[in-house]
């Protein structure tokens, strides 16, 4: 029975939990809802409820091919990534641009790790933004895959802005190597960072060995004890020579 009801958890033959909430975090029945939304106590991502207003002409509603207010739009995105940023790595900030009242202007931040997530959403209680609350919770979207609307991506989604499934309007490529790229030369730096640091200790170790009493002993294996110099690894003539040396000496 437990696998069971696993298995239909956040899905259509789920009769107990909401499946567009469970999914996109918004459902347009609101607290009216039949179902159970169960907000979750930590994520890696917030929802912004409401929060992005298209100026006035912009449109909206599934027209993401126009360019009209899309500077608006970037510039909305930028204040949101660079306000959120010193928490802690963002991976993705999602503006819905669908025009039903529980889903239009909807922001979704999605973090590294549910840490920075909780210190955003406690930050941001109580602001305001373009003179009005900031309303922001946990949300339960971790996979935009699953919550964003297929046919939008192709633009050929035939319910427009009033889609159940997130619209998500893009960003243009040079804003988005503005706002990600810096995770990418972070992360380069670091990997330098750990290179040069391993560099080290290995140097450093190999250091500790050559003068380490182990070492100095394998050097002076070629003494006897005596203070003489051992014939081993000499040649015939050589070593010749040594003993008749020593011969030598001992007669004197």
């Amino acid at each position: 029975m437990a696998e069971h009801l696993a298995s239909i958890f956040g899905t259509e033959k789920d009769r107990v939990n909401c499946p567009f909430y469970f999914k996109i975090g918004a459902c347009r029945h609101g607290d009216r809802c039949s179902r159970l939304h169960n907000k979750p106590s930590a994520s890696q991502t917030i929802l912004l409820t409401n929060m992005y207003r298209p100026p006035v002409g912009a449109g909206g509603g599934g027209d993401a091919g126009s360019t009209a207010g899309q500077e608006h739009f970037e510039a909305f995105v930028e204040d949101v990534f660079e306000e959120l940023d010193p928490f802690g790595e963002i991976e993705g900030v999602h503006v819905c641009d669908n025009v039903t009242d529980h889903m239009m202007g909807n922001v979704y931040v999605k973090f590294k790790d549910e840490e920075a997530a909780e210190k955003a959403r406690n930050a941001l209680r109580g602001r305001y933004y373009d003179g009005r609350p900031i309303l922001v919770e946990f949300s339960p979207v971790t996979d935009f895959k699953e919550s964003t609307c297929r046919q939008y991506e192709e633009n050929s989604c035939a319910r427009g802005g009033y889609c159940n499934f997130m619209h998500l309007r893009p960003i243009g490529r040079s804003m988005r190597k503005q706002l990600y790229g810096r995770y990418r030369a972070r992360d380069s730096e670091e990997r330098r960072q750990r290179r040069d640091d391993s560099r080290d200790r290995d140097r450093r170790r190999d250091s500790s060995r050559d003068r380490s009493p182990g070492r100095k002993r394998s050097r002076d294996d070629d003494d006897d004890g005596d203070g003489k110099v051992s014939a081993r690894g000499m040649s015939d003539d050589a070593r010749r020579a040594m003993f008749a040396q020593w011969n030598a000496e001992a007669s004197e």
